[in-house]
C-alpha cells in the first residue's frame, strides 16, 4: 500500500493524548493516528474491513451495500 504524506495542524492537547495512546499500545504517533482513522472509517461503514487485522482498507461499493462477498 502506497503511502502519501499529510501535513496536519492539531491542536497540542490532542496531539499529546494521542502521543500517550500511541505510547500505551507501542505504537509510534504516525501509526496511532492511522489506526483510529482507519477504524472510524470501518465503524462508520466508509470503507470495508479487508483483514481481521486493520492493514488495509477499501472502498464501499453503494450499489452492492449489504452483499457478503
Amino acid at each position: 500500500m502506497a503511502k502519501k504524506s499529510y501535513p496536519l495542524r492539531i491542536n497540542e492537547d490532542v496531539i499529546a493524548a494521542m502521543q500517550r495512546w500511541a505510547d500505551d499500545d507501542l505504537r509510534s504517533l504516525n501509526a496511532q493516528i492511522e489506526y483510529v482513522l482507519r477504524d472510524s472509517l470501518v465503524k462508520s461503514g466508509r470503507v470495508k474491513l479487508v483483514q481481521k487485522m486493520i492493514t488495509a482498507v477499501e472502498a464501499v461499493d453503494d450499489d452492492n451495500e449489504g452483499d457478503d462477498k
